[in-house]
Formats: C-alpha cells, sequence, structure tokens
C-alpha cells in the first residue's frame, strides 16, 4: 500500500513448524519476515508430534526453499504395507511395491516432528531469517496502515502485517477479538512413542513395516490401537473405552503392559513418550482483523483430530497462502484490491478448516461408535472381509477419514 510497507519485514508470531513456514514462504517470495516466539530456544521439543507429512506438503516446502523438502524425504520413511485387524483376525492387508509413487516427491514420508522443525531452522539459518526468543506476542494494536505489536520481553514493534501462528492458546487471536467455536472428542486417546531396539532400523526390527490399526485389539484389553512406523521408532496409538480413567492407562505400569502384549516385551523399556489428549474440534470465528492487517494460520486459527494427518500440512498450507495474500496485498495500488487479497486468504482457509475438521470428525465419530448403524456396518464388513477384499479395504480406510484434500486448492493442499 505505501512505499514504508516493503521496509518493514512481517512479523510472525510463533516458531513452530507454521510460523517458520509462513517466514520462509514470504523470504521466497520477496518479503523480510521476522519471527517473535514465546519460549526461549532451547526448548523442549519432546514426542514425535506431527509424523505423517503429505506429498503436497513436502512439494510446498521444497517450492519455498529449495533443499527443505528433499531432506525430509531423505530423513523420513514410507512404509509398504497397510494392515487392518479385527478382534484379533486379520482383515485386510496390502503391500505396494512402489508405495511412494513415482513422482519426484513420494505421496508421504513419515519422521518426527521435531527432524522437521530441525529441518526448518536450518533452512531459516540459510536464509538469514531472526527468531527473536523468549518474545511472546503481549499486545496488538492494528489500524488501516499497519500493525503495532508489544511483547513480552518490552520490546514495541511495527509492521506492515502481523501473521498469528501462535498455536491453540495463540495471544494475537484473543488481541483481535477472535473466538474458537466447536467440540471435542467423547474419549480420550492416549499416543506413546516407542524406540527401535538396540538402535535398529524400522527394517531391522523384528516387528513388521507396516502401518497397522487393530480393532478391538485383545492384547489392549479390547481398546482399538494403531501402530505406526516413522524414523526412529513407532508411534502406538490408543483409544480409551467409555469407562476408561485414562491417566491410569497412560500411567507406567499399564502402559508397559500394553506395549508388552501389542508390541512385545522387549520393547517395554524403549518407551519414550507418552501423552494423553482429548481431541479438539475447532476453528476460529475469523481469520483476520477488521483492518486486514492481522492474519491467523494453523492452529491459531483452528484446531482438529489427527486422523488424516490433516493437522501439521493444513497449517503449511495456511501459511504458504497467507504469505502470498501478503505478497499480492504489499503490492496492491488502492484499497480495495488490497482488502480483497487479504479476505480471500481468510475465506479459502476458513473453507479448508472447514473441511478438515468435517473430515475429522467423521473418522471420530467412526471411532467413537456414535452411530448404530455405523456399528452396524462395521460388524458386517468384519463378517464378509474373509470373501469380499471391498468389506475389509472399507474397515482400513475408514478411521482416516475421506482423502480428498479440500476444495480450496488446486495443488492438493490441506
Amino acid at each position: 500500500m505505501s512505499s514504508s510497507d516493503t521496509d518493514q519485514p512481517v512479523l510472525i508470531a510463533g516458531a513452530g513448524p507454521t510460523g517458520m513456514t509462513a517466514a520462509l514462504a514470504l523470504n521466497a517470495r520477496g518479503v523480510p519476515a521476522t519471527i517473535l516466539e514465546a519460549d526461549p530456544a532451547d526448548r523442549d521439543r519432546a514426542g514425535s508430534r506431527a509424523i505423517y507429512v503429505h506429498g503436497s506438503t513436502l512439494r510446498t516446502l521444497e517450492r519455498v526453499h529449495p533443499g527443505l523438502g528433499k531432506k525430509q524425504v531423505e530423513a523420513g520413511l514410507v512404509w509398504p504395507t497397510r494392515r487392518t485387524m479385527w478382534r484379533g483376525k486379520d482383515v485386510f492387508k496390502r503391500t505396494y511395491d512402489n508405495p511412494g509413487g513415482d513422482g519426484e516427491f513420494p505421496h508421504f514420508t513419515s519422521l518426527p516432528q521435531v527432524k522437521t522443525e530441525q529441518f526448518m531452522h536450518e533452512a531459516l539459518e540459510e536464509a538469514g531469517i531472526d527468531i527473536h526468543w523468549e518474545a511472546g506476542v503481549e499486545s496488538v494494536e492494528s489500524t488501516p496502515d499497519g500493525v503495532h505489536v508489544e511483547t513480552t520481553d518490552g520490546q514495541e514493534w511495527d509492521a506492515p502485517y502481523l501473521i498469528g501462528a501462535d498455536g491453540g492458546g495463540s495471544q494475537v487471536r484473543k488481541e483481535i477479538g477472535a473466538e474458537f467455536h466447536g467440540d471435542e472428542s467423547e474419549n480420550s486417546f492416549i499416543i506413546v512413542d516407542v524406540e527401535t531396539l538396540d538402535g535398529n532400523t524400522i527394517e531391522e526390527d523384528p516387528l513388521p513395516f507396516e502401518r497397522l490399526f487393530h480393532y478391538d485389539a485383545p492384547a489392549a484389553d479390547g481398546r482399538n490401537v494403531m501402530l505406526v512406523p516413522f524414523t526412529g521408532g513407532w508411534r502406538l496409538d490408543v483409544q480409551c473405552l467409555g469407562d476408561d480413567d485414562p491417566e491410569e492407562v497412560a500411567g507406567e505400569e499399564k502402559m508397559r503392559e500394553i506395549v508388552a502384549d501389542v508390541m512385545g516385551e522387549e520393547y517395554t523399556d524403549n518407551i519414550k513418550w507418552t501423552s494423553t489428549y482429548k481431541f479438539l474440534q475447532v476453528i476460529s470465528d475469523k481469520f483476520v482483523d477488521e483492518h486486514r492487517r492481522v492474519l491467523l494460520a494453523g492452529e491459531a486459527a483452528h484446531l482438529l483430530a489427527p486422523f488424516g494427518a490433516r493437522g501439521m500440512n493444513s497449517c503449511v498450507a495456511d501459511a504458504d497462502e497467507a504469505a502470498s495474500a501478503i505478497t499480492v496485498a504489499l503490492q496492491a495500488q488502492t484499497r480495495g484490491v488490497h482488502d480483497h487479497e487479504i479476505d480471500r486468504y481468510a475465506s479459502r482457509r476458513k473453507q479448508a478448516a472447514e473441511y478438515n475438521i468435517d473430515a475429522a470428525g467423521q473418522a471420530l465419530e467412526y471411532l467413537e461408535d456414535r452411530d448404530p448403524v455405523t456399528v452396524l456396518r462395521k460388524e458386517v464388513a468384519a463378517s464378509l472381509a474373509d470373501h469380499f477384499e471391498v468389506a475389509g479395504e472399507y474397515l482400513d480406510d475408514a478411521p482416516y477419514g475421506p482423502h480428498d484434500a479440500p476444495p480450496t486448492s488446486a495443488g492438493g493442499n490441506y
């Protein structure tokens, strides 16, 4: 809108995957960026968290910083087999000769989020983008001409735009008067990271190199469990039963018992991280402020259950589109064009978030057995799986929700 706009860096609140992607995406478009992060530089980033990176996300990261997507592919792995069991019996198994596909990037790669963030930090250093640690956003004042930010370290910042990528508890969201609306899962879920044995690669471990979903697993006292390999270990997801005490199930004694029964006794000493969740399905009532100078992205704008791995992947898409909208808005010669570009970002990403929440919600409802018809359908499919592959494939697919990306993106971004 003015020559001074391009002289000041765009501010980004949050140094997670969303914020770092936004900074790299702005830099790739010739727009300077600065990240403000509330945590210290040596913060604890324990846990595998978002382990499944979609191919569309890899392509986005490669586009905004050449080499970034390829590093993740080299560090990650692609499991070749999908397998589903029903109460101790195989109902579906498929192994792919070329599970990654034939493109430049595989359909997905599986690696712990800490590795993704490590590669992003390296990319920021290469691009000369600063992170100001222990500088969380404290207050935000926006005007038609820009934004004024005060941070917890006592500094004040003026910028043409602020991207709020500061997570589910976003101070930026609160400062612009936006609120989350939605609900949370009825059941609790436990996520456990288990390292491979004796420094093995996944392929060397005695467990099959596959993604396994087990309905009503006898080894887990009738709970649903999922076992997914990633670089360096295994993700074990356990769905609590309605009368479970989640803290008791997630406790050391019970979790060692479940790991021993599901994976093998030798894995009980390799439990590295355990966390208990009720998954939120919420969305902000607005994605930009009234002056169109503050944009919310990632978990500052929406939270969703992890089924289908739409979480971090949709956050990266938010960040890239926010950078694109800001870049065009900076060059706008009229207020109307400026406002249109920012509003278009809000509209597109809100629609994408609604689609992703609905998709994750379908999987969540399926797993929580809220609908008697769905329960019956699962029972019938399990009884027919030996004779009709389509019945087993239904049981294999349904826990992850629809495979489609939101209709807002021609590039397949989430």
